[in-house]
C-alpha cells in the first residue's frame, strides 16, 4: 500500500478518536511486547503535531534515518488500519463475514476443503441474515470453486 505523502498518515492519525488512539496503543504494545517500537514513537510524535512537519519528526525520532522513515510510515499506517479493523469487527458484521471468507480461502489453499466449506456456510448464513446480497453472491461464487 504506497503512502507517497506523510500528509495521508498525519491525516489518519489526526482523524482518530481518543478511544481509537488508546486502542491502537494497546494493540501496538500487545504485538511489540514491552520494547519501545519505532512506529509507536512515530505515532506519538504525529499525534502531538498540529501540522505535518517531516523534518521535525526526523529530528525527534531516535535511531531512524531518512531512508528508514518512509518504511516506518508505511508500517505505522498498516498497523493503524489493522487496529481499526479489529476495533470495528464487533460493530460491523460485514467485516466478520469477510474475515471468515479470508480464512476459508486460506484453508482452501491448504487443501482443507471441508473446513473451508464450514466457514463459508457460517459466512453465508450471516450474510443472508443481514440481507447483504453482494456478500452472499461472493460466497456462492467462492463455493463454486470448491
Amino acid at each position: 500500500m504506497p503512502i507517497s505523502h506523510g500528509d495521508q498518515l498525519f491525516g489518519l492519525v489526526q482523524s482518530l478518536t481518543k478511544a481509537e488512539k488508546r486502542n491502537f496503543r494497546l494493540y501496538a504494545r500487545r504485538i511489540q511486547g514491552e520494547s519501545d517500537a519505532k512506529f509507536l514513537q512515530l505515532f506519538d510524535l504525529l499525534e502531538k503535531q498540529k501540522e505535518f512537519h517531516e523534518e521535525a519528526l526526523l529530528r525527534k525520532m531516535k535511531g531512524a534515518n531518512k531512508s528508514q522513515f518512509s518504511n516506518l510510515k508505511r508500517h505505522l499506517y498498516q498497523h493503524i488500519l489493522t487496529s481499526l479493523r479489529l476495533l470495528e469487527m464487533g460493530k460491523r458484521e460485514e467485516i466478520q463475514v469477510r474475515e471468515w471468507m479470508d480464512y476459508a480461502d486460506i484453508l482452501y489453499g491448504k487443501g482443507l476443503y471441508l473446513q473451508a466449506l464450514k466457514l463459508l456456510s457460517k459466512a453465508k448464513t450471516l450474510a443472508i441474515s443481514m440481507n447483504h446480497d453482494l456478500l452472499h453472491l461472493e460466497i456462492v461464487e467462492f463455493e463454486k470453486t470448491d
